[in-house]
């Protein structure tokens, strides 16, 4: 199973909508997924274990060797197509 940190502002509301449709479409193609959601202050304190972060604004904090995917085209639509993609490709 993969583990994926989803971080927003709050780790309320934008994070919710995110992980929620990261976890539907990973399903959808075959990969099972545990999401977790954060704040993104508290990212650097929390990344470490994970496969995958995905946030919803602006974050330039330190992730270690984990790998980084700017959500806001899942949020919008656009673009989110190619976003769930490269989210697959990484958790292959």
């Amino acid at each position: 199973m993969k583990r994926i940190l989803v971080a927003c502002g709050n780790g309320i509301a934008t994070s919710t909508v995110v992980a929620t449709k990261v976890k539907e479409y990973l399903q959808e193609h075959g990969v099972e997924v545990a999401t977790t959601q954060t704040k993104l202050m508290e990212v650097p304190g929390k990344v470490e274990g994970y496969d995958l972060l995905v946030t919803t604004g602006q974050f330039d904090g330190q992730t270690g060797n984990v790998p980084v995917v700017k959500g806001m085209p899942i949020l919008t639509g656009i673009g989110a197509d190619k976003t769930m993609e490269e989210i697959l490709n990484l958790l292959k």
